[in-house]
């Protein structure tokens, strides 16, 4: 059998090259030929990597160089003998060190996750979730992995953070590889600091990878910009779990009714009404627009618009619950209709 590569008349006449048994295809012309399906092929190691374009070869070339380019600048060498997973690993860890990475999983969509934090949440021997990580993330993870609930219910039952940070540190001494996924980001009203100083005074070698915090993302998919040039040239983001009144508030909400900049506010669904009345007091006008988003970026996502003086009532009226996120200013009407799908 003879085989024509790029032969522009061989090309052109599939059947006469049947006839004399040419197998023939070409990159130019991949629907003309035997050999129009012919997968872009790349090698590491024992293993091979074949991508069907769907007869677009430029498709499956650009597919498949991506894919050679991540398996090339693996920052961690791929085992391609025997995957590291709890079922094969011997019970003192086989001499691996553990290590653990505080991974962001994003504010809610699944394709939210930063490249290298799905990266490593593939190699995870354990994952530890949140109970705001997508879902489908978790679906994902391959065969053998340990996933253990981390779930925080507001007001509910809930894992002390002294709890987690034990399973980091314990999984990690034992050799694995443990992957902390919360929602967002790990640094923002995270705790991700003192799991960070748990696993250090432990001797645990930690990575972390940012995530796409909510404070921003969910005013986003609202169409709302935290900052618009000559409305807002600051934002401000704030937890709102504790009550303004409450001695354990670190929050100067005086001071944040006097900004003119866009404020934020996270997981303040509870104490809105208390909140808003008191930036009310301090001087911010009852008609700022104000919104809030509830189950950002998800198909769950649901959006009331108001102001400052009524968005607590509105709320209640429309039943919305957490996860929500409350965006003060005039930020929420600077782009109308226009900044949604």
């Amino acid at each position: 059998m003879q085989v024509a590569i790029d032969d522009p008349i061989a090309a052109a006449e599939p059947p006469l090259a049947a006839q004399q048994r040419i197998f023939c295809g070409t990159r130019r012309r991949p629907a003309r030929g035997d050999g129009s399906g012919t997968p872009a092929v790349t090698r590491y190691g024992p293993v091979t990597v074949a991508v069907h374009g769907g007869g677009d070869p430029h498709r499956a070339v650009s597919v498949r160089d991506a894919i050679r380019t991540l398996l090339q600048h693996e920052r961690k060498p791929l085992d391609l003998a025997e995957p590291a997973t709890p079922a094969n690993r011997p019970a003192d860890g086989g001499g691996r060190t553990g290590r653990v990475a505080l991974v962001g999983a994003g504010p809610g969509d699944p394709e939210l996750i930063t490249l290298r934090g799905w990266r490593l949440l593939n190699e995870a021997d354990v994952v530890v979730a949140d109970r705001l990580v997508p879902g489908l993330l978790l679906d994902e993870l391959r065969s053998g992995v340990e996933l253990v609930d981390a779930s925080k219910i507001p007001y509910g039952p809930s894992r002390t953070q002294e709890e987690i940070n034990r399973i980091l540190v314990d999984r990690a001494s034992a050799g694995a590889f443990v992957v902390r996924l919360k929602g967002g980001d790990p640094y923002v009203f995270g705790r991700g600091g003192e799991e960070l100083l748990a696993c250090a005074a432990a001797g645990v070698p930690v990575t972390v990878v940012p995530g796409v915090t909510s404070s921003i993302a969910a005013p986003a998919a609202a169409g709302i910009p935290v900052t618009h040039r000559s409305v807002a040239h600051e934002f401000t983001v704030v937890s709102g779990h504790v009550a303004p009144e409450s001695p354990d508030s670190l929050v100067r909400w005086e001071a944040l009714a006097g900004l003119r900049g866009t404020l934020v506010i996270l997981m303040g669904l509870k104490n809105l009404p208390l909140i808003a009345s008191t930036l009310l007091a301090h001087g911010r006008a009852a008609g700022t627009p104000a919104a809030v988003i509830q189950e950002a970026t998800t198909g769950g996502q649901r959006i009331v618009r108001s102001t400052l003086g009524e968005v607590a009532e509105a709320v209640t009226a429309a039943g919305l619950r957490p996860p929500a996120v409350v965006v003060v200013g005039d930020v929420v009407s600077a782009l109308g209709s226009a900044g949604l799908d």
